[in-house]
């Protein structure tokens, strides 16, 4: 069974930062699935010279267009709606009342996503007692 499926939302985990002309960081939605590559919204945008033709009303075709090329699978993590971060996805098999067994995706809990906020927390406090102490 596939982690990532078409309509997912994901987002770019490597290759050269915005900064530099690259989609890592970039989110968007899973157009379409190709084997072990995925073709994200908005993402790895390619040019594609095509061909000057004709169509029968007599409209010239052809020119440079731009659209997505895929993506390999590994260069791409599932957003956890939550959190709206990258997150691990694992199965969980569940059971029905008439018995019958699916598997279900589920995003594990991310440690990052935890420790900033803890982070932050901590950092505030510490921030807020000694003006809290100055002001008595």
């Amino acid at each position: 069974m596939a982690n990532i499926r078409k309509d997912d939302l994901v987002q770019v985990i490597t290759g050269p930062s915005q900064a530099r002309g690259g989609d890592r960081g970039k989110q968007g939605r899973v157009i379409g699935v190709q084997g072990d590559r995925v073709i994200v919204e908005g993402v790895n945008f390619v040019t594609k010279h095509i061909k000057v033709g004709q169509t029968q009303r007599g409209t010239k075709t052809g020119g440079i267009e731009t659209h997505e090329a895929p993506i390999h699978v590994s260069n791409v993590a599932l957003v956890d709606p939550d959190t709206k971060q990258p997150a691990r996805v694992g199965f969980r098999v569940e059971t029905d009342d008439r018995g019958k067994t699916t598997r279900v995706r589920f995003f594990k809990k991310s440690r990052r996503a935890e420790g900033k906020k803890a982070v932050k927390a901590t950092t505030k406090k510490a921030a807020e007692k000694p003006a809290a102490e100055d002001a008595e």
